[in-house]
């Protein structure tokens, strides 16, 4: 199987057209700044922090103790409700570039995330409701469905038709915030994918998940990692350092955050696949140059062996290098 391209999940040709949306979304928080509130560390809660760097007019901090990178002062949880409610940008999403690319997620993405579940539950006696947060257009659901491992799915998605293409899968799905959704009963499972680095209390949701997991239960995230390849790399010129990214994990920082809530059994690791081709690509359009990244890792880039940059995109990846990471943590059996 080729390998998996940025282009392939976002096209080229309707990202171009994604820009006047997100330069709206930008406006809506400028336009609101008497709203912003200050914020501590989301994963140590400490204060103590130095200035990054500013982007779209909002302010990137660094923890002194746990080198997570979040936007501080942010808007507070109201203004990020109505945020998202209004948003053009997830609009556009929603309407050209996850249609466009469904089949390819499915099949890239969601696939693989179900059969991790699958792996996950066979090794834990874990079952009975799965709830995902932030169902989205439902094929995770869906591709958990097939495998016949909970005898209810239940979907939390607060965007009207996200839920609707939901329902209309045949799913039970909640179009409210995951504080307000009525779940009833307890969880074997929680899923939420590139969710925890859009919310205003990352702990707070983690909360939120252990008390509603049944004990044994387990949480499964995804979301970016501030200290991967590509982050790293790119620094501020990095998409994933935007407007709606108010924290920006490390591995052991959102280790960190976990046990602060009460989980244990808690594994991170970095299971992303583009961080060669994102760094290649910004490379091709002059967003970088190899002096900005060294000589070894532009003459590593530079390459047309496929093979050498299957490798290296591999030993990211193995080696907790890569930008985006899974969290899988387990409320004790005792608790």
């Amino acid at each position: 199987m080729a390998a998996l391209k940025a282009d392939d999940i976002r096209p080229r040709r309707l990202m171009r057209d994604q820009t006047a949306s997100m330069q709206a979304d930008i406006a809506f928080l400028q336009g609101n700044r008497d709203r912003f509130v200050d914020a501590a560390c989301p994963a140590c809660d400490s204060s103590a922090r130095r200035p990054l760097y500013r982007k779209y007019d909002l302010e990137h901090v660094v923890c002194d103790h746990c080198a997570t990178q979040y936007i501080a002062p942010r808007p507070d949880a109201e203004l990020l409700s109505e945020f998202y409610a209004q948003s053009a940008n997830y609009s556009y999403w929603a309407k050209e570039i996850f249609p466009a690319s469904a089949e390819v997620r499915r099949e890239r993405i969601f696939q693989p995330r179900a059969e991790r579940v699958r792996d996950l539950v066979a090794r834990h006696p874990i079952g009975g409701t799965m709830i995902e947060v932030g169902a989205g257009f439902g094929l995770f659901c869906d591709e958990v469905r097939k495998l016949g491992l909970f005898s209810r799915i239940v979907g939390i998605e607060p965007t009207p038709d996200l839920a609707r293409i939901c329902r209309d899968l045949g799913f039970e799905c909640h179009e409210t915030s995951y504080e307000k959704a009525p779940i009833g009963g307890r969880a074997g499972l929680i899923a939420a994918f590139e969710v925890i680095e859009h919310l205003f209390s990352p702990k707070a949701f983690l909360e939120w998940c252990f008390a509603t997991l049944a004990p044994g239960g387990a949480v499964l995230m995804t979301c970016p990692n501030i200290a991967g390849f590509e982050t790293l790399c790119l620094g501020e010129r990095s998409e994933t350092v935007d407007h709606e990214h108010l924290n920006l994990f490390n591995p052991a920082s959102l280790a960190l955050l976990a046990e602060r809530v009460g989980f244990r059994g808690i594994e991170v690791t970095t299971l992303g696949r583009l961080d060669v081709d994102i760094v290649r690509s910004a490379l091709a359009d002059g967003t970088v140059t190899t002096s900005d990244l060294g000589p070894f890792a532009g003459h590593l880039l530079a390459s047309e062996d496929d093979d050498v940059l299957e490798r290296l995109q591999d030993f990211l990846s193995e080696a907790k290098l890569s930008s985006n990471m899974q969290l899988v943590a387990f409320r004790p059996a005792g608790a």
